[in-house]
């Protein structure tokens, strides 16, 4: 028996991309996409490349979701999902969420960045959803919480490095990242019209994004203490992709041998994370289209600066891909199921 699958916000960016995803996993099957602005329509009506998916896109809050689907991905805005969600998790359905609406475990610390959340209860019964991680904790959940795309590049090569004091660090973790546009959604916004972005680049919210404070949670939990990220995001104009450089200041030489180590270790038996050789550095070019997140470090002697370079397709193992994987752990299946497709290069 395959497991019924319904996508609310199914014509987003993630939404598509996890429709791609699962039309090629073994066991699933999507009964119910869901569309505020579609519905009435059939997906293959919004995106004539789905021409072999006759669906009807329903309103987002079709009863048919809870009927006709055993397990839910929400690509909702948080405020959407933060209202729907835990009427789905109440009729036993599993969910993963990815919006922002339950990555924090502190109500007051989302109120601040988004909006009062109508269901507090729920924020600390969900799981934050990075396997490599988190997956013992995912493998029980019932509800979810796919990481931000930011910090899922900031957090894979940072989590392991900090539990258990792996290494010592002086002063702020430094994260400057740059991401392509479809991280801001499908929405038509006048900043990211084409000759807005075209042949431009440039920074946005500076040490003010949605994402530090989720970053500083999960690390400052690894840390066993509270760490101050100085986050900067910046826009590339490209269509996907991610590719974060972590600034480290060590307390010793031999950190950076213990940090290679410590990640090569770490990360040896996990299919979609790979610690690069020495002098190879990631492009976000060789990830398109794949849940892989690729690794590198860098160490000078003079300066004691480790850097830390982490590339991921935004779509991808920043958000659907990685949201896929969470689904296969929940339901105690395969976890590469549906996403060993290889990226798609050049």
């Amino acid at each position: 028996m395959k497991t019924k699958v319904a996508i609310l916000g199914a014509t987003g960016y993630t939404g598509i991309e996890l429709i791609r995803y699962l039309a090629n996993h073994p066991g699933i099957e999507i009964t119910v996409l869901t569309s505020e602005k579609y519905a009435g329509k059939k997906i293959r009506e919004v995106f004539p490349f789905l021409d072999n998916f006759d669906f009807p896109l329903l309103p987002v809050d079709d009863p048919m979701v809870i009927k006709k689907a055993d397990f839910v991905f929400s690509c909702l805005p948080p405020e959407k999902s933060a209202e729907m969600v835990p009427e789905i998790v109440k009729n036993r359905k599993m969910v993963v969420d990815l919006s922002a609406a339950f990555r924090f475990k502190d109500k007051n610390v989302y109120k601040k960045w988004y909006h009062s959340h109508p269901y507090p209860q729920l924020l600390k019964k969900a799981v934050y959803g990075l396997p490599e991680l988190f997956r013992d904790e995912i493998r029980n959940s019932m509800l979810v919480a796919n990481p931000g795309c930011y910090p899922v590049s900031v957090l894979l090569p940072l989590v392991p490095l900090l539990r258990n004091s792996k290494i010592k660090l002086k002063g702020r973790i430094i994260v400057d990242s740059k991401s392509g546009v479809t991280g801001a959604g499908r929405n038509p916004n006048q900043e990211l019209h084409f000759p807005e972005v075209n042949e431009g680049f440039k920074p946005y919210k500076p040490l003010a994004h949605r994402h530090q404070p989720e970053m500083e949670a999960v690390l400052g939990q690894a840390a066993r203490k509270n760490l101050i990220v100085s986050f900067v995001p910046h826009l590339l104009p490209i269509n996907r992709g991610i590719l974060s450089s972590i600034y480290l200041n060590p307390s010793s030489d031999g950190d950076f041998e213990r940090a290679v180590e410590t990640l090569r270790k770490f990360y040896s038996a996990e299919k979609f994370v790979k610690i690069l050789q020495a002098n190879t550095l990631p492009n976000t070019s060789c990830l398109k289209g794949s849940n892989y997140c690729h690794i590198a470090l860098s160490y000078n002697k003079d300066h004691k600066n480790i850097i830390i370079f982490s590339a991921i397709d935004n779509l991808g193992k920043g958000a659907s891909g990685n949201a896929v994987q969470n689904m296969n752990i929940m339901l105690g299946i395969d976890e590469t199921a549906g996403l060993e497709a290889k990226p798609v290069y050049p």
